[in-house]
C-alpha cells in the first residue's frame, strides 16, 4: 500500500505537487478528469474524517483534552465540526453522481473509475448514517429542475438506508466478480492508485462492517451477507492483509500534512492539547498489551498514564499525561484508516460465535485479527506470542473480541464508537465527568448533532427525527445499539 501510493506521488516530481495536480477543483474547469474528480472527493475524506483527535476519539474512550478540558460544549448545532463532515458527505456524494453523470454515456470505457465512485458513495452513505441515524437518503441529491428540483429533502430513517446501501454494495460486489473494466482509474486514486482487486476487497469488507453492525437487529440478512461473503471468497473476497489496508497516506509536504500531525504540530513542538484516556492506558497496562508503545508515549516520568475525561481542572504537569503516539501523530506523511485487516477478522470471529459459516472458528479468527493488529503496530512476533499467551488469550467470548477490536481500531475513531455504541465494550467508558448536561446523561454521546443549516433551512423535515432526540446528541439510539439503561 505504502509502496502503491509513493511511486504514485513520486511519479511525478514532488509528492505535494501530484496532490495539487490532480486534486485540482473540478468546479474550476469546464470539463474535469473523472480521476481528477475522485481525487478531490478522496481527499477531502481523509480532511474531513481523519482530522478527528478528540470527538469521536473521545467517544470511543481513546483520547481526552487535558489543557482546554471537554465539559461537551461543543456538542450543539453548528456548520463546523461536525456539521462540515455532514456537508462533506453530501458534497462528495454529489461529486461523484456528477462524474457518474459524465460517464454515463460511455460507461463501458469507465467501468472501473465508475465502480470506485458508486463504492465510495456508499461509504458516505454508511458514514452519515451510523453517524447522525436519520438522514435525507431517498430525496437527497436531487437539486435540479430534472430530478424535482428538491431542495428540501425528507429524512428517511437508518433502519431503511442501511438494506438499500447494503443491497448497492451487492451490487457492485457482484459486478466485480464478474470482472473488472480495461480503463485505469488513474492518478487520482489516492488510497489503491487503481488496483481493483484492493478496491474489491474492501467492497466486500464494507459489506461484513455494515452487516455485523445489524446483527442485532436484523439477524437474517447479517448472516445471510456474512455467510455469502465468508463462504465464496474467491467471488467475494475482503481484506486480509495489512498490504490490503484501505489507508490514504499523504504526500507530508506542505499544504497536504496527515490531518493528526497538522493539527498536533506547530514545527517540531507537539501541541499539547490531547491526552490519552484514563480507561485505554488503564486497560492496555492490565492486559499487559504491547501496542501501547505504537499508540502512546510514556510520560515525561516514563510511565505510561492517562487522564480522565472532562475533569475538573487540568494535570498539574501535562507532560505528566501520556501523549497520542508518535506512529500515529508524529508523522507528517502519516495515514488515515477506513478499513483495517484485523476487523475482517474480528468480524468473522464475532460472526462464528453467533453460529454462522465463516470458514474459520472464532479462536483462529481472534488469533488472525491480533496478529495482523500487532502487525500493523511494528509489535514484533514474540511479543504477539507472549500477549496470546497469557493476558489476551482466547477465552471463548465475544468480550475477548470486542476489547481486542476496540485496542486494534485505534485511529479509526469512528468506527470504534460504533463498536462500542453496539457491543457497551469498553464497558469503562463514560461521558465527560463536569458535562454542561450535568447528570441527564450517562453515556457518551449516541449521535452526532444536526448541523445549523439544517434547522435554518430544513426545519419542516428535520422536525420529524428531532422528536427523537434529546440534547442534540442523545435520546433515540442508533438502530443496531441495542444496549438497555444508558440515556
Amino acid at each position: 500500500m505504502t509502496i502503491a501510493i509513493v511511486a504514485l506521488f513520486a511519479a511525478i516530481s514532488g509528492c505535494s505537487r501530484t496532490f495539487d495536480e490532480v486534486n485540482t477543483d473540478p468546479d474550476a474547469l469546464p470539463d474535469v478528469p473523472p480521476t481528477n474528480m475522485l481525487a478531490n472527493v478522496l481527499r477531502n475524506s481523509g480532511e474531513q474524517f481523519g482530522g478527528d483527535i478528540d470527538g469521536y476519539g473521545t467517544f470511543a474512550g481513546y483520547i481526552v483534552k487535558i489543557q482546554y478540558l471537554d465539559y461537551m460544549g461543543g456538542l450543539v448545532p453548528t456548520n463546523n465540526t461536525y456539521g462540515n463532515r455532514w456537508y462533506a458527505c453530501y458534497y462528495n456524494n454529489t461529486q461523484l453522481k456528477d462524474l457518474l453523470a459524465k460517464t454515463e454515456e460511455a460507461a463501458d470505457a469507465y467501468k472501473n473509475i465508475r465502480l470506485v465512485a458508486r463504492l465510495w458513495q456508499c461509504y458516505m452513505w454508511q458514514y452519515l448514517i451510523d453517524g447522525w441515524r436519520d438522514v435525507p437518503y431517498s430525496e437527497a441529491l436531487q437539486g435540479g429542475e430534472e430530478e424535482g428540483g428538491i431542495l428540501k429533502a425528507k429524512y428517511d430513517k437508518q433502519e431503511d438506508i442501511y438494506p438499500a446501501v447494503m443491497t448497492s454494495l451487492k451490487t457492485i460486489a457482484d459486478e466485480m466478480a464478474a470482472g473488472f473494466g480495461t480503463d485505469e482509474v488513474g492518478e487520482g486514486d489516492f488510497i489503491y492508485r487503481g488496483d481493483m482487486e484492493k478496491w474489491q476487497r474492501f467492497c466486500n469488507s464494507l459489506r461484513l462492517r455494515m452487516a455485523i453492525h445489524i446483527a442485532g437487529v436484523s439477524p437474517e440478512m447479517a448472516k445471510s451477507t456474512i455467510e455469502e461473503i465468508c463462504t465464496q471468497p474467491d467471488k467475494y473476497p475482503v481484506i486480509t492483509s495489512n498490504a490490503e489496508n484501505c489507508y490514504l497516506y499523504w504526500p507530508g509536504a506542505a499544504p497536504y500534512y496527515e490531518p493528526w500531525y497538522e493539527t498536533g504540530y506547530t514545527g517540531d513542538s507537539r501541541v499539547n492539547n490531547f491526552g490519552m484516556a484514563d480507561i485505554f492506558i488503564d486497560h492496555l497496562k492490565e492486559m499487559e498489551d504491547p501496542r501501547i508503545a505504537s499508540v502512546a508515549n510514556t510520560a515525561s516520568d516514563g510511565e505510561y498514564r492517562g487522564y480522565q475525561n472532562g475533569a475538573k481542572t487540568p494535570p498539574p504537569v501535562l507532560t505528566r499525561i501520556s501523549y497520542i503516539g508518535d506512529r500515529y501523530m508524529n508523522n507528517a506523511a502519516g495515514f488515515t484508516p477506513f478499513f483495517k485487516s484485523c476487523e475482517s477478522y474480528y468480524i468473522m470471529a464475532e460472526a462464528a460465535m453467533l453460529g454462522y459459516s465463516v470458514g474459520i472458528s472464532a479462536q483462529e479468527a481472534y488469533e488472525k485479527a491480533v496478529r495482523l493488529s500487532m502487525e500493523d503496530n511494528g509489535i514484533n512476533q514474540t511479543a504477539t506470542d507472549a500477549y496470546l499467551a497469557g493476558k489476551g488469550k482466547w477465552d471463548n467470548t465475544k468480550e475477548r473480541i470486542w476489547w481486542d477490536e476496540w485496542v486494534a481500531l485505534f485511529k479509526d475513531n469512528f468506527e470504534a464508537w460504533a463498536l462500542y455504541r453496539r457491543t457497551g465494550i469498553p464497558s469503562t467508558n463514560y461521558p465527560s465527568l463536569n458535562s454542561i448536561y450535568g447528570d441527564a446523561h450517562n453515556d457518551q454521546p449516541f449521535r452526532l448533532p444536526y448541523p445549523n443549516n439544517e434547522y435554518l433551512f430544513n426545519k419542516e423535515n428535520l422536525d420529524v427525527p428531532l422528536t427523537n432526540v434529546k440534547d442534540y446528541v442523545w435520546g433515540q439510539q442508533m438502530w443496531w445499539d441495542t444496549r438497555t439503561g444508558v440515556n
